[in-house]
């Protein structure tokens, strides 16, 4: 695999895959610190299920606070990729600089709000007496951290759009490692249990940090950080770009607070618990897609970017078709993977077979809209890459509110459980009526801005 890539001259299928697939891979190893600590604490004996239930509340919280990673990296990048593509290296390197310290200012205030506001949001986003110990204990840990996974998270992206998607994926590999070896030193040797998964996590995420950040100062990236002035115009560009991005990740952190919230209420004391335990699993494997299906749609979103700053449509409309046939072909076999694995996935779990089989349908049923999900994530990350995040916003909203609408109504008519399959269809309905509407917007502003250029030569 080449290391790196020329955005405006190398083979566009090419292009993608080779951006694509190592962003995908980044997406998939940056689950396992998730998935990896919720299998380690819901395998301690006696305590297991309680604590999985306990880091099932907690874990939105803590991926609403990485997910403002997401809204500098991804606005920043895309910024930068445009003013790459226009050849105004200069201005690249101050969007960079700006977004270094945008991250680091947004990670110190993050920790200091979470950390007045945690046991407050642990009882609203429903934890009961016997797991706000367990999620307490993890998120205190968490936060303490957390700027180490906001500035992996934000940092990455500009790696990547500099054509070294490979440096960017091998940073989240060396956390996972270290993550996997420190869980069952912690968790398991040490008997730190859920305090342990937690510090795994955090010293995991430093070590990505450090990676992400020594290779950013170095000499390899055509562009790399410099300490410059602020510039607060760059700031609010960067923020319009990035925030539908940010609202489509932090709104995956709001939905699952919401459905544990609907699942303690209907499921009570007898079933609360156990519900939002099989909620924390089903999430796991969740965003074992979501978040590399991400992966592939913003991570290839570079050449979409470059070309429309270079004004190659014909370019950039076969990224943006390489995107979605990419994104559909992984949706799909992750639609049949689907339909075999769950069960497997959640005896990693847990050993409660009541538990499992509530798991194993969550599975099955949030995964029955993936193929028009992946369509809706190539539309918002193309639109997005063009710099129309307003768009894409008003898209990923609509999606997100029909699911709300279809997790508060459909409890009133059948067995808590069922709640678990709001999510296809509010991704079959919205993903299909987005990608058509993201077409004809694509095709209308390419024929406006080459009918100005014509004008204007």
């Amino acid at each position: 695999m080449k290391r790196t890539n020329d955005l405006g001259r190398d083979s566009i299928l090419s292009l993608v895959l080779r951006l694509a697939i190592p962003a995908m891979l980044a997406q998939l190893v940056n689950v396992l610190y998730t998935a990896i600590d919720r299998m380690f604490i819901g395998n301690i004996p006696l305590i297991g299920d309680v604590a999985l239930a306990g880091i099932g509340v907690c874990a939105p919280i803590a991926e609403f606070i990485a997910s403002w990673g997401n809204l500098i990296g991804i606005g920043g990048s895309v910024y930068m990729a445009i003013k790459m593509g226009e050849g105004d290296n200069e201005k690249a390197s101050d969007i960079l600089s700006t977004c270094f310290q945008a991250l680091i200012a947004l990670s110190f205030m993050l920790t200091v709000i979470f950390m007045l506001t945690k046991g407050q949001l642990i009882s609203w986003f429903g934890g009961s007496r016997e797991t706000f110990g367990y999620a307490n204990e993890y998120l205190t840990i968490y936060i303490t951290g957390s700027v180490f996974a906001v500035m992996t998270i934000g940092m990455n992206y500009f790696i990547t759009c500099q054509g070294f998607a490979g440096m960017a994926m091998f940073s989240v590999i060396i956390g996972a490692v270290v993550n996997i070896i420190l869980d069952w030193l912690l968790v398991f040797v040490l008997n730190m249990q859920v305090a342990g998964a937690a510090l795994a996590t955090v010293i995991a995420q430093g070590c990505s940090c450090t990676w992400t950040m020594l290779f950013l100062f170095g000499k390899r990236v055509h562009i790399k950080v410099r300490i410059r002035n602020i510039s607060s115009r760059i700031i609010r560009k960067v923020c319009r770009l990035g925030f539908p991005a940010f609202i489509m990740y932090c709104t995956n952190s709001v939905i699952v607070i919401i459905l544990n919230i609907v699942l303690q209420k209907y499921g009570g004391e007898a079933m609360g618990d156990k519900l939002i335990s099989a909620s924390a699993i089903v999430q796991s494997y969740v965003l074992a897609i979501l978040n590399p299906l991400g992966g592939i749609t913003a991570g290839a979103s570079a050449v979409v970017s470059y070309n429309y700053g270079a004004k190659d449509y014909n370019r950039l409309i076969k990224a943006f078709n390489n995107i979605t046939g990419v994104a559909v072909v992984f949706c799909s076999v992750m639609f049949v993977v689907s339909r075999i694995v769950p069960h497997h996935i959640a005896m990693l779990f847990t050993q409660d077979p009541e538990l499992a089989s509530l798991a194993e349908w969550g599975m099955k049923a949030y995964t029955f809209g993936l193929v028009p999900l992946a369509m809706h994530y190539a539309a918002t990350d193309c639109l997005t890459a063009m710099g129309r995040s307003g768009t894409a916003l008003i898209m990923s909203a609509f999606r997100k509110i029909s699911f709300v609408v279809l997790v508060c109504i459909i409890p009133l008519f059948a067995a808590p459980e069922i709640t678990f399959i709001s999510q296809s269809l509010s991704d079959g309905i919205c993903g299909t009526i987005n990608t058509v509407a993201c077409i004809f917007i694509v095709k209308n502003i390419i024929r406006k801005e080459r009918a100005e250029l014509a004008l204007n030569h």
